[in-house]
């Protein structure tokens, strides 16, 4: 097998306190060919010192980014990168000793492939464990990932491999114009979907997406993210950036809005089912809270359009055959 040159990527901001673990989760790489890309994002914390304490270093380099945006700091890791492969880490994850060589391998044996990634577990804060109203479908959101034991293709952009754990071949990534900028984290906001976009893309030129068992990394759940509040802040960023998605897409329309809201009714109808159960009944809440999102964000953009016509309007449009 040929060894082709990774570059591994770090987008950090203000999160000097996982970085460490991350930046030397990847210096322990059995991987010989690679480099480590630590791509400051306008960070005002001990981000720099952190950096810092592993320099100089052959395989590291450290390169500030004043625009904020994750979109945006990928973008710039990819621009300054050297290698074929582009292997993003996020900053409080930590990656196993064989992360790059499973990317590398599965990358030399499918040259179709576009994207890859591996599963995700989640490191605990110590003393702390899952609440026992967190259920396992939700507990994604701390960006658990594991579809099997099995190398597999990804034939649905939501199986997608999470950012966290996301590698792209950098010929595509430049054919396409990098991480769309519309999507994104942005500072505190929890703006997501813009690898579901960049897996939309390979998958619609006929390019492989793929899951990689073998390329596994552990994520650390901040304390903060064991509240409920985060949950609910996090089910309705969710919303907002599915519908977000599809206005880059331009397939946002009334008929989705329309879906969303029956989601809604029926994330609302499946609480009270479950009401007993304090996992299910959140679960069901947060599902339901964040088509409400979706819903609001949605109508604003379409009612902002030119020409827009009020949604009791196009709906009898749409229902008399007229369309939107």
């Amino acid at each position: 097998m040929t060894q082709p040159l990774i570059s591994a990527i770090i987008c950090t901001h203000n999160r000097a306190g996982y970085l460490g673990g991350a930046i030397a989760s990847l210096l322990g790489q059995t991987y010989p060919t690679y480099e480590i890309i630590v791509v400051d994002n306008a960070s005002c914390d001990r981000t720099k010192d952190v950096v810092d304490t592993f320099l100089p270093h052959p395989k590291l380099t450290y390169v500030y980014e004043s625009t904020l945006g994750l979109s945006t700091a990928r973008n710039r890791g990819a621009a300054v990168a050297q290698g074929t492969i582009l292997a993003y880490l996020d900053d409080d994850a930590e990656a196993s000793p064989h992360w790059l060589a499973a990317l590398a391998e599965v990358f030399e044996q499918h040259p179709r492939a576009a994207i890859a990634g591996g599963p995700v577990s989640l490191i605990w804060p110590r003393g702390m464990t899952a609440p026992g109203w967190l259920s396992p479908t939700l507990s994604e959101s701390l960006g658990t990932y594991d579809l099997g034991q099995a190398l597999r293709l990804i034939a649905e952009p939501g199986q997608t491999p999470r950012g966290l754990n996301y590698a792209v071949k950098k010929s595509f990534l430049d054919t396409v114009g990098g991480f769309d900028v519309q999507l994104g984290r942005v500072g505190k906001n929890l703006l997501s979907n813009e690898e579901l976009h960049l897996t939309q893309q390979a998958l619609a030129a006929g390019l492989e997406v793929l899951y990689v068992p073998q390329a596994q990394v552990a994520h650390n759940v901040a304390p903060e993210r064991l509240r409920r509040s985060w949950f609910w802040r996090r089910g309705w960023w969710q919303g907002i950036s599915e519908c977000h998605r599809e206005q880059v897409a331009g397939t946002l329309a009334l008929g989705r809005v329309r879906v969303r809201s029956t989601g809604l009714v029926r994330g609302l109808i499946k609480a009270l089912r479950h009401w007993p159960d304090p996992a299910l009944r959140f679960e069901n809440l947060v599902y339901a809270y964040g088509q409400l999102g979706y819903v609001l964000s949605g109508l604003k953009y379409l009612l902002a359009r030119p020409g827009a016509k009020r949604p009791a309007d196009a709906l009898a449009r749409s229902r008399a055959g007229l369309g939107n």
